[in-house]
């Protein structure tokens, strides 16, 4: 199986690294990337977490092995830099991804503002803004998490192309167009690897789009 793998995409927190405490990496699961690797497959990191956030990572948990692409906070495709920095934009992806993030939360505030109230009001949850309009939320527990996401699936019928990525008791809100899985296929499609030797493996909600 393992001589079918042309792209290997993993997720990073819960998945590479625990969160059930010691030891934080796998070595056996560290020694198969390397293996992988050296045998031609391409990996790459599949996270919520941001460039810098998983470069801090990446240093702070000692990993032994780089990835060759990143997918960064749920959307976005980087491919190691070419003028001195560690990673660049690949395409023009990461572009279209802003803009049309930007075009929805101007075209969705009503909806978010429905559900924000919702939040402060009927929920401990927490909030979380970027710049001018709310981009996701903290709740307390998973069980907290399960009734916000069933009213925004309720809100969200009044504007289908606005939605969100959980993970535990975290969650981003999105365009319905992009996130771990249209990042990874478009990567994919730069690198012109088939879909049939893809292997992505997560750990939550948010690895199964």
């Amino acid at each position: 199986m393992y001589s079918q793998i042309q792209l290997l995409s993993v997720d990073f927190d819960g998945t590479l690294v625990s969160r059930a405490g010691e030891p934080v990496l796998d070595a056996q699961c560290m020694g198969l990337i390397r293996e992988l690797q050296e045998a031609g497959a391409i990996w790459a990191i599949n996270t919520g977490r941001s460039v810098d956030l998983l470069e801090s990572g990446l240093t702070d948990f000692s990993f032994p092995i780089r990835p060759d692409f990143i997918l960064t906070t749920e959307r976005d495709v980087f491919r190691p830099g070419q003028n001195g920095s560690n990673w660049e934009a690949f395409g023009d992806w990461n572009d279209r991804c802003a803009r049309e993030h930007s075009e929805l939360f101007s075209s969705a505030s009503s909806v978010l503002a429905e559900v924000v109230d919702f939040v402060n009001q009927r929920t401990e949850a927490r909030v979380l803004y970027n710049e001018d309009h709310p981009e996701g939320l903290i709740a307390n527990s998973e069980e907290e998490m399960d009734i916000v996401t069933e009213f925004i699936e309720q809100a969200r019928a009044r504007h289908p192309k606005l939605d969100y990525q959980r993970n535990t008791v975290y969650l981003r809100f999105c365009h319905a167009d992009y996130h771990k899985g249209a990042a990874l296929a478009e990567l994919a499609r730069l690198i012109q690897v088939p879909r049939e030797n893809i292997f992505a493996a997560g750990d939550h909600h948010n690895d199964i789009s």
